[in-house]
């Protein structure tokens, strides 16, 4: 079984065994959309396994969760809600670790008022969940999203980012090792 890990920065991955096949996607929906459907067109995995940090919209999360519902929120709460619905992903998740739902965009969420639009949507956000769980979908390849919380999503959050991603990719790197991927 071949499994294309993805993670945005090369510092989210940094204790992803060697051995693994890995791609750095890019920041952002459209940066991991074309970067997952290029490796994917051209690797043809049997599973796609996106990891990295996400901010905490609700209150009490902290550590890695597997994401069982993943949709894109830039829309949400504008009004424009029902013009633009993008669509939402169940996934599959393993029962090892616990589990969340994700809303990705294409922004970094910190602001109180912007977390608080969202938090109805998901318990966690981030910048590349929903595409490559769009990808999957498309390609018809299994996907599972893990995301490490690294920040509340406020005010204070691009400072608490900065300090989290070590620790943090040393968190994913072991549910990785956890789930058996």
């Amino acid at each position: 079984m071949t499994t294309l890990f993805v993670s945005a920065t090369t510092e989210e991955a940094v204790y992803l065994p060697q051995d693994r096949e890995l791609v750095i996607s890019g920041v952002g929906l459209v940066a991991a959309a074309a970067t997952v459907m290029e490796a994917a067109l051209t690797r043809r995995p049997d599973r796609i396994v996106n990891f990295g940090t996400a901010g905490a919209l609700a209150a009490g999360h902290s550590g890695v969760y597997e994401i069982s519902h993943v949709l894109q929120h830039d829309f949400a709460g504008t009004g424009m809600d029902e013009d633009f619905a993008q669509k939402e992903f169940d996934l599959a998740t393993s029962g090892e670790l616990p589990t969340a739902r994700l809303a990705s965009g294409d922004h970094f969420v910190s602001s109180t008022q912007e977390k608080e639009r969202i938090v109805a949507l998901a318990e966690l956000v981030d910048m590349e969940g929903f595409a490559v769980a769009w990808v999957g979908e498309r390609l018809g390849i299994p996907v599972t999203l893990l995301k490490q919380v690294s920040d509340e999503a406020d005010e204070e959050a691009a400072a608490k980012w900065a300090g989290a991603v070590e620790p943090g990719a040393v968190q994913l790197a072991k549910a990785i090792e956890k789930l058996g991927l």
